[in-house]
């Protein structure tokens, strides 16, 4: 485990033994802090939810620029992908953290009273969205309405419920959605679930400059790129869960406001299929739309939570049945380790 060493400011006199104490304590820190001498680092895994791209670069730079091993941590990222369950390893306890992609993992795991919880969210805004043809109307979620929209099975249970309770769609008006923009691109009244960052990119690589509707901005108000981790090692380590959040939320700064390009580095390697052009979009839609200094984070830094906005994403979720009415949702999260304001002391001001 690595220990910080913490300096007393001392009175002028000291005793004999008090001197030979402070002798030995200095001769012991030199040895510690001497240049070129390795210490322990504690060594967590973490889970993404999905293959390396620009919504994990944060994650990334804090490997490439040594900002977790600053924090005394040797960091290992675990990709996830369409076979990779990263909640069930999260629960079987094979990853130390975990990066979900919305907020109803942590209250699904409150649910089935699974010991795992929410400690930080980077992304104030989720980058969901639904992508449609320009000149067919469609320039807004209520213009949507009673037309066909392809949809993962997840999303059924996910945003999908936003979008009834909200504009009044209805589970007639789903259709597949495989993973692909093959379909979109040959059907100009086609419309489809997206994220903010790649698809609308890939749209665009092929002719067509879509119509891209963020559900943040209608009011949709889950958190996304939370970080998740046993309460097990809150309780045995809070300390660790702080040096990994605080460390994370650098390297997200870093990754925005600095050069990117260490982690994107590290990306491509876990991922060959990423390119630099997607890369550059991505970030880029991540900055443009403010997704992770937006909101609390304006304020308190990013991965900024808070107990209002939980407690009203659940009460929206519990009217339509997902949650019961009764569960405590507050076992889904724990805002310990955030809003503390780490970064923001070393941007610019506007």
């Amino acid at each position: 485990m690595t220990k910080t060493l913490r300096g007393r400011w001392l009175r002028r006199s000291l005793s004999p033994r008090g001197a030979a104490r402070l002798l030995v304590a200095a001769a012991v820190a030199a040895v510690v802090l001497r240049p070129g001498l390795a210490l322990a680092l504690d060594h967590v895994v973490l889970g993404t939810d999905w293959k390396a791209e620009a919504e994990h670069g944060g994650y990334y730079q804090a490997i490439a620029t040594g900002i977790y091993r600053k924090y005394g941590l040797d960091v290992t990222i675990r990709q996830g992908g369409p076979q990779v369950n990263q909640a069930q390893l999260m629960a079987a306890g094979r990853l130390d953290f975990e990066v979900a992609p919305n907020s109803f993992i942590a209250l699904n795991f409150a649910k089935e009273g699974v010991p795992v919880v929410a400690v930080a969210a980077m992304f104030q805004k989720d980058p969901s969205v639904l992508i449609a043809h320009p000149g067919q109307g469609d320039t807004s979620f209520a213009a949507l309405k009673g037309k066909p929209i392809m949809i993962s099975a997840d999303t059924r249970v996910g945003f999908w419920l936003f979008l009834k309770a909200k504009f009044g769609y209805r589970d007639s008006q789903i259709r597949p959605y495989n993973f692909t923009v093959a379909p979109f691109l040959a059907d100009k009244r086609a419309i489809q679930q997206g994220y903010l960052t790649s698809e609308p990119f890939l749209i665009e690589q092929n002719g067509v400059k879509p119509v891209v509707l963020l559900l943040a901005d209608a009011g949709y108000s889950s958190y996304a790129s939370v970080i998740e981790t046993s309460k097990r090692l809150v309780a045995k380590d809070p300390g660790l869960v702080q040096r990994f959040v605080d460390a994370s939320i650098e390297g997200w700064y870093s990754y925005l406001d600095g050069n990117p390009a260490p982690g994107d580095a590290l990306i491509k390697k876990d991922n060959p299929d990423m390119t630099d052009a997607l890369l550059r979009y991505g970030r880029a839609a991540l900055k443009r739309n403010g997704v992770l200094e937006s909101g609390d984070a304006r304020t308190h830094g990013i991965g900024a939570m808070s107990a209002a906005r939980w407690a009203a994403f659940f009460h929206t979720m519990a009217k339509e049945r997902l949650y019961p009415e009764n569960m405590d949702y507050r076992q889904a999260f724990t805002l310990r380790f955030v809003n503390k304001r780490v970064g923001l002391r070393d941007k610019k001001s506007p």
